[in-house]
């Protein structure tokens, strides 16, 4: 609908065709109090009808009934062209005399829901397929409409209708910058939508059995996100924060809910998303992991939730204070009365908490956010953002599990050995490169992250350890190129070592290990995390 200085002009149509019907009853109504002709389609019209509002069925406007199983409705001169002329160009509004097209100002449209069961879709006569979900009159109607939006009001969002309503009603029409933000929206939405189709599309090249096809990374992404959540600052407090998602997609995230303390920023989210997906990646029993700046500086399995905070606080005290602490059980009453007794934490998260457990957190630590959360999902893949461009990978995971593991020194680890060094290797994995931790007992005593050089990552997870993890292990991301690694391992008293191997020098690091009578395994797989 056009801006007018005027009175509300008269006989302005438009067009109402929706997949969901929220609100559309109450909107058609309004719209026809203000002296609007209604067109509509199918199961819209049924429903406006059926509400006892006057409306004309888009088969009489056009003289075409709906045709090929509902695939073609929408799809005719009178409706795009009514859309789609310029209002001001002389050749257009001869052309609409001459072809008796009616302008449309007003055009209300949501699409098929691609990506849900297709059994459940209106328009299934019972052998629907996601290709019957793939909507072709619904997204040029709302592309017609927002190319126009010179002239034409596009309505795509039910939440606009009672603002747009109101505007109407006190100004006899829409403003250009209302409708040109309503056209941003209506082009995002098929912008996101057709980013599922390609996605889907993608799934379902790689999931067929066809030869020539093996392509991980597909050839082109498109991401279409929305603002799902402001954040209090982004990685500084000069900088604006908020966690996007995929537009349309409900995010993990969404499914977290924030229990007490202050409001989250953009550290608090990158954080605990990583503390979080540790936590719940160190084995079926109860653990905890703790970060800071985005690196475990403590991290534990034990018999009860509050024995493997207590150990996973004493690896690194100094370093938790302010820290994000996740733990993979419902936090009962021993846990929290452990977590009272140590330094202040920023961010806490965990599946649940047993009755009185916020209560008793809010009233010690006011400000500590306090987070609940379902299990961790982790996309296919990972997308990073350079100054101009952007880095796609397969999401980090650990590939290689225990039984793929080669043991290559004479001397064999035992079980406990052998325990000590899956989860020295599972938090080295989490722990940005160059990275050496050292555990004992399911605790990880000494974590050295970040490090330019492995001796040094080395010597800081020694310094930390502080002798508590003699006959534990070491874990590297990366192979040890020449035996002073070995050495700094051995030194720390370890009793297994465990990297990925592949160096040129594997021959003298494995001697060193015989040498010292350190047992030694390949995992086969390095664990590089930047």
């Amino acid at each position: 609908m056009p801006a007018g200085d005027g009175e509300y002009r008269r006989g302005v149509r438009a067009l109402l065709s929706v997949y969901d019907k929220s609100g559309i009853t109450e909107l058609a109504g309004r719209l026809h109090e203000l002296g609007v002709d209604l067109v509509s389609s199918g199961g819209t019209a049924r429903a406006i009808a059926e509400a006892g509002i006057p409306v004309t069925d888009v088969s009489d406007f056009t003289g075409y009934p709906a045709m090929l199983g509902h695939r073609v409705v929408t799809l005719h001169p009178k409706v795009h062209g009514g859309i789609l002329a310029d209002r001001d160009d002389p050749e257009h509004v001869a052309d609409m005399a001459t072809h008796e097209i009616d302008a449309i100002d007003i055009v209300v449209s949501n699409l098929y829901p691609f990506g849900a069961d297709p059994a459940d879709f209106d328009h299934s006569t019972g052998t629907a397929s996601p290709v019957d979900l793939i909507d072709i009159g619904g997204p040029a109607m709302v592309r017609a409409a927002a190319k126009t939006h010179d002239h034409v009001t596009v309505l795509v969002d039910p939440t606009d209708y009672e603002a747009v309503l109101a505007e109407i009603a006190a100004e006899g029409a829409t403003s250009l910058t209302t409708r040109r933000r309503l056209a941003r929206k209506a082009f995002s939405m098929t912008a996101a939508y057709d980013a599922r189709i390609v996605a889907w599309l993608d799934a379902e090249i790689a999931g067929a059995s066809v030869d020539d096809v093996d392509e991980v990374l597909p050839p082109t992404l498109h991401l279409s996100l929305e603002r799902a959540q402001d954040l209090r600052y982004g990685e500084n407090p000069h900088q604006s924060g908020a966690r996007y998602r995929i537009q349309g997609v409900p995010s993990w995230w969404d499914g977290v809910e924030q229990l007490g303390g202050t409001g989250l920023s953009y550290l608090n989210l990158f954080d605990a998303d990583a503390a979080w997906r540790l936590a719940n990646g160190l084995g079926d029993g109860p653990s905890v992991a703790i970060i800071k700046h985005a690196n475990p500086c403590g991290a534990a399995v034990g018999a009860t939730l509050a024995e493997a905070y207590t150990n996973a606080f004493a690896c690194d005290p100094r370093s938790a204070f302010g820290g994000i602490v996740a733990l993979n059980e419902i936090v009962d009453l021993d846990t929290v009365e452990a977590i009272e007794g140590a330094a202040q934490a920023d961010l806490i998260i965990a599946p649940g908490y047993a009755e009185g457990v916020v209560e008793r957190i809010r009233a010690k630590r006011k400000n500590t956010r306090i987070l609940a959360a379902p299990l961790p999902m982790v996309p296919d893949l990972a997308v990073r953002q350079l100054s101009d461009g952007f880095l796609v990978q397969e999401r980090h995971r650990l590939a290689a599990s225990r039984p793929d593991w080669r043991v290559v020194t004479e001397r064999q680890p035992t079980d406990a050995e052998m325990a000590d060094a899956e989860l020295a290797w599972r938090v080295c994995a989490s722990t940005t490169s160059n990275a050496i931790v050292l555990t004992k007992d399911g605790v990880a005593w000494g974590i050295g992250a970040g490090q330019q050089n492995r001796v040094e990552s080395g010597q800081i997870a020694a310094q930390k350890a502080d002798g508590r993890a003699v006959g534990g292990a070491a874990a590297s991301d990366a192979f040890y190129p020449f035996r002073d690694g070995i050495d700094a391992a051995a030194d720390a008293g370890v009793a297994v070592i465990v990297q990925p191997g592949g160096s040129v020098n594997d021959e003298q690091t494995i001697a060193a290990a015989n040498e010292r009578g350190v047992a030694m395994i390949f995992t086969g797989e390095r664990q590089f995390l930047h």
